[in-house]
């Protein structure tokens, strides 16, 4: 089975970097992709044409995404249906649940993730204003963060206004996993969206927004129960 990672936005590939060995180490074939954020004439439609390549030849595939990543993924779940080819599963960490049709500039109002990300900030006493360190950073060390930055890159307009060009969620098993401390989108949001769009419930694993990176270990093996 080949376990296609698909980042979210920014694109980067090294937000998996601690949990790819650790998928390998349990026999399994782990890429993660490195998606073309900072590309002007890029935008979903060629977020999936990169994740397809990174398939390789695979018959069984099984689709993680983070974050925006969601959008990317089952469009390319369909992709992978339509070339007679096995999607294993989708597998959803801290992710954007889009409906068919649906921008990922359209889902943070759709889903009221403003007003969640308030209304948790005020509840656990750290800042209501977006603070990257408080919302992305507040669980990774410090080496960590160090190499998130330098690989850093910023998500152009492209992406967001490209519809997640899906009739229907693809007819495969599919699992919400959500970080316990993501302040960015918080765990009752998380919960909500899943139960509403997907008619499932989150696996709970530890850690912030970036759980990938502060807690692999029980990222991975979130990953691999699907």
């Amino acid at each position: 089975m080949r376990i296609v990672l698909l980042p979210g936005a920014g694109g980067a590939a090294a937000y998996w970097d601690k949990v790819v060995p650790l998928l390998e180490t349990e026999g399994h074939d782990a890429v993660a992709v490195e998606l073309p954020a900072d590309d002007e004439s890029a935008g979903l439609p060629t977020y999936v044409e990169v994740a397809l390549e990174s398939c390789g030849a695979a018959d069984d595939v099984l689709v993680v995404a983070q974050s925006m990543g969601g959008f990317t993924a089952p469009m390319l779940a369909e992709r992978l249906q339509a070339a007679g080819r096995t999607v294993v599963g989708i597998v959803l960490l801290n992710a954007m649940v889009p409906l068919p049709g649906e921008t990922p500039g359209e889902w943070w109002d759709a889903v009221g993730s403003e007003q969640a990300r308030v209304e948790a900030a005020e509840a656990g006493g750290y800042p209501t204003d977006f603070d990257l360190d408080a919302y992305f950073l507040h669980d990774l060390d410090e080496e960590t963060t160090a190499l998130l930055m330098e690989g850093g890159k910023d998500e152009v307009e492209a992406a967001f206004v490209s519809p997640c060009a899906i009739a229907a969620w693809p007819d495969v098993p599919t699992r919400v996993v959500a970080g316990g401390e993501d302040r960015f989108f918080p765990l009752a949001l998380q919960q909500r969206v899943a139960r509403e769009r997907l008619g499932v419930e989150p696996t709970v694993v530890p850690g912030g927004h970036l759980c990938a990176l502060s807690f692999p270990a029980e990222v991975a093996r979130a990953v691999l129960l699907a």
